[in-house]
């Protein structure tokens, strides 16, 4: 149980779900710029593995960090916050 909690866990909104069993999703963070103390977004994409295929573009997901699956992906969804309208 307690390699459960040293899991990174991130929450974004899907952005494609056009492969099989591969979602990607887009976690937005706020960080303050170095020279001009401004608030800036910065997005990452993280593609993660949807094995049921259950995911679609627009809903809120919970992705956590396990073992490498493929070259780029090594996220799976954890559950599905919000579903897309």
């Amino acid at each position: 149980m307690s390699e459960e909690n040293n899991k990174k866990t991130r929450t974004g909104i899907v952005v494609s779900d056009k492969m099989d069993k591969t979602v990607v999703v887009a976690v937005e963070r706020k960080t303050q710029h170095d020279l001009y103390k401004r608030v800036i977004n910065r997005t990452t994409r993280f593609k993660a593995h949807d094995e049921e295929n259950e995911c679609n573009e627009g809903d809120k997901v919970k992705i956590i960090e396990t073992r490498p699956i493929s070259k780029e992906k090594n996220w799976k969804v954890d559950e599905i916050l919000r579903k897309a309208k």
